[in-house]
């Protein structure tokens, strides 16, 4: 458990309070993100299906007594494609909770580079359905493609737009919009997630419960351009609402010029 119990921050688009040191890899236009080899398709099930989903679930409810809310809405869309968008608060279960929502469904996550350059899980978390995001434009062409391969496959893509890792706040920060294009491009609906953190009867640990709603679906009414803000508006307002059910404080963000106030 993060030890820390108050941090100070300054801008909460761009800070980061992961304590992980890694230094990340380039993900230029070598990096391959999909493979159809019969290697890689057993590697994606053994270490996805066999080995990290049973750990996820033995890990999330023996330490923080996972709970989940709202989870059936998902149910109706398991043969169809859909993109989730969830809070960044937990450098493991963030990581593990999406395979819980989507117990039934291969699950991909757009992630930092980081999460694939670590000296031997890099080279795991690939077929775990890691998704780096891209430097450059040859880059960002691959990185289109593999999402656009993930979606006609029926995956769920887990993206977490508030982008840097805020252990255990209980508010949803602002974030872009740039990553609800993916939806409104493919046409594909939206889901959100909002984990909270909660009393247990008994322990100092509080225990994770993730609300789910959805769906969501870009106004086609609007112009183009505007698809997308309206989309994560409507998302980022719902999962504010959620985020009021917190009742436990692990830790006190309080912004740095207010510090001394």
């Amino acid at each position: 458990m993060d030890k820390r119990k108050v941090i100070y921050y300054c801008d909460e688009l761009n800070d980061e309070f992961s304590t992980a040191q890694i230094t990340p890899k380039k993900i230029d236009g070598g990096y391959r993100y999909v493979y159809n080899t019969p290697f890689k398709r057993f590697t994606r099930v053994f270490w996805y299906d066999v080995v990290a989903k049973p750990l996820a679930l033995i890990y999330t409810k023996a330490a923080f007594h996972h709970k989940i809310i709202g989870g059936g809405a998902l149910k109706a869309y398991k043969d169809r494609a859909y993109f989730i968008y969830g809070n960044h608060t937990h450098a493991v279960c963030d990581a593990l909770i999406p395979s819980m929502l989507n117990i039934r469904k291969s699950v991909y996550v757009i992630v930092h580079p980081n999460n694939v350059s670590m000296p031997v899980l890099g080279r795991i978390t690939p077929s775990l359905g890691a998704v780096p995001l891209p430097d450059g434009r040859e880059a960002y062409k691959n990185f289109l493609e593999a999402i656009n391969v993930r979606i006609s496959e029926g995956c769920a893509i887990t993206i977490y737009p508030e982008a840097h890792i805020w252990p255990y706040y209980t508010g949803i920060r602002p974030f872009k919009d740039v990553s609800f294009s993916y939806p409104v491009k493919l046409g594909a609906p939206v889901f959100c997630f909002t984990n909270t953190y909660q009393k247990r009867r008994f322990g100092k640990r509080p225990k994770i419960v993730t609300y789910v709603d959805g769906p969501f679906f870009a106004d086609a009414s609007l112009p183009l351009h505007e698809r997308k803000t309206d989309l994560r508006n409507r998302v980022y307002d719902r999962m504010c609402e959620r985020a009021k059910n917190s009742n436990v404080e692990m830790i006190k963000y309080i912004r740095s010029e207010d510090k001394n106030g």
